[in-house]
């Protein structure tokens, strides 16, 4: 699982693109219109409800920046605020906290929109055993970032890519040979193996060769209620495909173990959140 480090490498360096694609050779109209010398405080405020994912990174945001004197984050991710609570609060140099603005409200709207839907997944299947996956459908570049956005919404992280576990699907069953032989082919690697199953003979020959956690994919809740039943306490469930935050209730309800949704981070929207500066010595 991954873990909320905010200061990750791959989190610095997608920082560094953000303010390099936005500020180029320079910010000309802060350099133009704001005198150097000149001094801001500045407030991130939620202005719709929403659960708080990113204020962490505002941290290096700024240090990459450099003009900023203090920094204040007032809702840690996972906070779930109202509208018109205060996130976060920075002072520094006016122009720089000009400049830091687009990116640092790009990260935390997009960042918290993500949080946000998450959250609303785990709300829906509250009182049933099934917990809610993240996927590997993020935006190129940002999976670190929205892998923990969804954390910080409740939701359990999957696999972080393709190096961390074996995930066997239809494609690599087809290429294999069968069920039988995909299994055999993974059997005692050191990291965790799941395989999808299209139909109930694969399901059956899937358990038959000892298979631990089955993926199930395109059924209806009513459907997934029969597989599982038939599955029993013999390997852990998976549902995914096209799982909405309308079905997501029915098919917790179905027994399973896990419901895997990529809109969780493919179709989130950005949350609405305001920066405004207050000028010193006015």
């Amino acid at each position: 699982m991954i873990e909320f480090d905010w200061g990750h490498p791959d989190v610095i360096e997608l920082v560094k693109l953000a303010l390099r694609e936005d500020v180029g050779a320079g910010d000309i109209t802060s350099e133009l219109t704001v005198p150097a010398e000149r001094m801001a405080s500045g407030v991130f405020r939620a202005k719709e409800e929403l659960v708080v994912a990113g204020t962490e990174v505002l941290e290096t945001v700024y240090s990459l920046m450099g003009g900023v004197s203090a920094l204040e984050v007032l809702r840690p991710s996972g906070s779930a605020v109202s509208a018109g609570e205060c996130l976060a609060r920075v002072r520094g140099r006016a122009r720089t906290l000009l400049t830091c603005e687009r990116v640092s409200l790009n990260l935390l709207q997009r960042l918290s929109g993500v949080a946000t839907l998450a959250r609303a997944f785990v709300r829906e299947t509250e009182g049933t055993r099934c917990k809610i996956l993240d996927t590997r459908k993020t935006t190129p570049g940002l999976r670190r970032l929205e892998k923990m956005a969804s954390m910080a919404g409740g939701v359990t992280n999957h696999r972080m890519g393709l190096y961390d576990a074996i995930l066997i699907k239809n494609n690599h069953i087809s290429a294999a040979g069968g069920v039988r032989a995909a299994l055999a082919a993974v059997a005692g690697q050191p990291i965790p193996a799941e395989i999808e199953v299209r139909t109930l003979e694969e399901l059956d020959e899937a358990l038959e060769c000892g298979a631990r956690h089955l993926l199930l994919d395109n059924l209806t809740p009513e459907e997934a209620r029969v597989w599982i039943e038939r599955i029993g306490e013999r390997a852990t469930t998976e549902l995914s495909g096209g799982i909405t935050l309308e079905t997501a209730r029915a098919y917790a309800l179905a027994g399973a173990d896990y419901l895997s949704s990529g809109a969780i981070t493919h179709s989130a929207r950005a949350v609405d959140i305001n920066f405004r500066l207050e000028w010193e010595g006015e």
